[in-house]
């Protein structure tokens, strides 16, 4: 069982497969509080779901790219089976996650879309840099840049870890404090590796739930 707060399809507004439909699973909870959370709505709540009727829910889209994200979602240990689940059931499947929670038990044919906690966010001390061993090739890490110290810091780590070599690298401007032709200017004067990606979901739907 999983307590699960929305499914739903919709078309992936982030990572390298922005514009694609996708249903997504979103679990209840999540450990951390960032200040620039825009799920909050599913800290708490939700309701308890047999991991099989989650996929038959999700076959009901008739798509089979699927993203499984939260709150953390990691933070129930029975996600590791759904996440097995899915890719048993021929969807190609991505996981969103803090990157505060081990990703060492996931499921190798998961991609793993983590996200490292910069400075603004008031969690970075939950980053947890062990888990950038089990990152493969076709896995992301994401940074949410809030302003100049958020991007320094993210470049810093990006050159400490060389995280260029370890997976596809993604900065997203915290669009409430940071304008995203600011974040790219930044990227083009330093020649940083990274992908801009701005949340497509949000352009075309606003902050509704659910889309």
């Amino acid at each position: 069982m999983l307590r699960i707060t929305e499914i739903f399809l919709s078309l992936q507004g982030e990572s390298t497969t922005t514009g694609l439909p996708t249903v997504f699973i979103r679990l209840t909870g999540c450990p951390l509080r960032c200040h620039y959370c825009d799920t909050a709505y599913a800290f708490s709540g939700g309701q308890q779901i047999p991991v099989e009727d989650i996929v038959a829910e999700a076959n009901g889209y008739d798509v089979k790219r699927v993203t499984v994200t939260g709150g953390e979602p990691l933070a129930q240990p029975e996600c590791l089976n759904l996440l097995g689940a899915l890719c048993d059931d021929g969807f190609d499947v991505s996981i969103e996650t803090s990157g505060a929670l081990s990703v060492a038990h996931v499921d190798r044919r998961v991609t793993i879309v983590m996200d490292l906690k910069t400075p603004s966010s008031g969690e970075q001390q939950r980053n947890l840099f062990s888990n950038i061993d089990y990152l493969a090739n076709k896995d992301e890490i994401k940074f949410v840049i809030s302003d100049r110290a958020d991007y320094v810091w993210a470049k810093d780590i990006i050159e400490t870890h060389n995280l260029n070599r370890r997976a596809h690298l993604l900065l997203s401007p915290n669009h409430a404090e940071l304008k995203p032709r600011q974040l790219g200017e930044w990227i083009l004067e330093d020649r940083l590796p990274v992908r801009l990606q701005i949340q497509l979901h949000k352009y075309l739907w606003g902050d509704v739930p659910g889309r």
